[in-house]
């Protein structure tokens, strides 16, 4: 049964998408079957995986997915051990169809139900065929944001080191703690991860340590710090990067945090 995890926090430029893409691809390294899940309507990490304009899985989405209760018509290979859910645009659509009943093609698709249950029973009819379900989220506190914390056993926080990040912890933590009383998988905040971090910058330093202070049983020992290889990931991709090593290396030692915690738990 697949162990499910979102990187999340509402908040823009926090490397949600970088991060999600980097531990899916860690995880398929490393033996394990994963899929990836784009909550996203930007389609950041669709592009990153694919490396394919999101514009391309139009009406071959997560959003068809979720609309016809029908996850595997819609996951994609990308390589051996992982396969992606990818979003585009008209995934922002989603809360209309919900409340609306009517799909961003004019089309009535009536939804009954529990509209923050949604993805965590579509999840059902895949779990058993992978190791790790990983999500990528918006930077809001939507209807994909909460189906993303009520599918999963484990959040990532995702902390960029600046005020309104800092501002926008404790919101984020309630919603968590309201996917856990509300769903069925007892959502948790696995840690906080410290990243774009401009080592250059004063405030930065502090802000990584007020929340080492805060939250000192949460926060991973590693903090991800800007570098250009990691920027240009989007780019380069993951298949002919002459500079992957140089943008995995940090983030492996946040990936050997992380699984020891999942394993510890």
């Amino acid at each position: 049964m697949a162990i499910t995890m979102t990187m999340g926090i509402q908040k823009g430029g926090c490397g949600k998408s970088t991060t999600t893409g980097i531990l899916a691809y860690l995880l398929k390294e490393n033996g394990y079957r994963v899929l990836a899940i784009d909550m996203d309507s930007q389609g950041n990490l669709t592009e990153l995986l694919s490396e394919q304009p999101s514009n391309e899985f139009m009406g071959k989405s997560i959003l068809e997915a979720i609309q016809e209760n029908d996850a595997k018509k819609y996951i994609v290979p990308v390589t051996e051990n992982l396969d992606l859910l990818p979003a585009n645009n008209f995934l922002a659509t989603l809360p209309r169809w919900i409340y609306t009943g009517k799909t961003y093609q004019g089309e009535a698709v009536p939804f009954k139900g529990n509209p923050s249950m949604i993805l965590d029973k579509l999840l059902d009819q895949v779990r058993e065929e992978y190791d790790f379900i990983v999500l990528d989220t918006p930077p809001s506190l939507s209807e994909q944001t909460t189906n993303a914390l009520v599918a999963s056993d484990y959040v990532v926080v995702m902390y960029e080191c600046s005020n309104w990040c800092y501002s926008a912890i404790p919101n984020f933590m309630d919603s968590v703690n309201g996917a856990k009383e509300l769903g069925n998988r007892n959502t948790q905040v696995i840690g906080i991860l410290r990243t774009m971090n401009d080592v250059r910058r004063s405030d930065a330093k502090a802000f990584n340590e007020i929340i080492a202070e805060d939250y000192p049983d949460l926060v991973f020992a590693t903090v991800i710090t800007r570098k250009a290889p990691v920027g240009r990931l989007a780019l380069y991709g993951f298949t002919d990067n002459a500079e992957l090593k140089q943008a995995l290396d940090q983030y492996k030692n946040f990936y050997e945090e992380l699984i020891q915690r999942v394993q510890s738990q």
